[in-house]
């Protein structure tokens, strides 16, 4: 695993979701996109789900520091201490793990570790756990308050770049979609619309 695609590391963890906290401010993946922690051998994948920038102090709240500057960018620069004040966080939910060379969509044996390194996953890694669609059961069922239709369209536009010919792989997963909200005609309108 290469350092270039550290992220994060893991703050908490559960079963179905854990919360990573960024190394850079504003350091977050963008909504829908594929992570794992862990060793290679027993990868945890999770789709990035919530992202959040708050003070470092439960309770406190930022404040306004902006009224005499030109741009955002001068207020972190007349405010160098913000930097260590903020932090970023995301939640990711679990869509699968590797078993040695196996990639397995549904959820591992055991949470992620805590303080376990998030790397945000190359190409070649989203093509290889993209390579069935059995995870978008685990995205469509969640029980979170995450909107599920909203995660659905993010992860799937998120894992399109990593194809040559996006198209083919956004009909392949449309087709998966149909077959998965059979009976659920307006939610799969819904999706499949926002997909082009």
């Amino acid at each position: 695993m290469s350092d270039d695609n550290r992220v994060a590391e893991v703050i908490e963890a559960g079963t179905t979701l854990f919360t990573a906290q960024c190394y850079e401010l504003y350091g977050i993946p963008p909504l829908g996109s594929l992570v794992r922690t862990g060793e290679e051998a027993s990868a945890t994948y999770a789709i990035v789900a919530s992202a959040l920038t708050t003070g470092l102090e439960p309770g406190r709240r930022a404040i306004a520091r902006g009224k005499d500057e030109v741009s955002e960018a001068d207020i972190y620069k007349t405010n160098p201490q913000l930097a260590k004040l903020l932090r970023s966080e995301f939640g990711a939910l679990v869509v699968g793990y590797r078993d040695g060379s196996h990639v397995c969509h549904y959820l591992p044996p055991r949470p992620a570790r805590i303080h376990g390194f998030v790397y945000t996953c190359s190409p070649e890694e989203v093509r290889t756990f993209s390579q069935g669609f059995n995870f978008l059961n685990i995205i469509i069922n969640t029980r979170t308050d995450i909107p599920t239709d909203e995660l659905l369209v993010a992860c799937l536009r998120q894992m399109a770049l990593a194809y040559e010919d996006r198209e083919v792989f956004l009909m392949a997963a449309g087709r998966e979609l149909a077959v998965l909200l059979a009976g659920r005609y307006d939610q799969l309108k819904s999706v499949l619309g926002r997909l082009r």
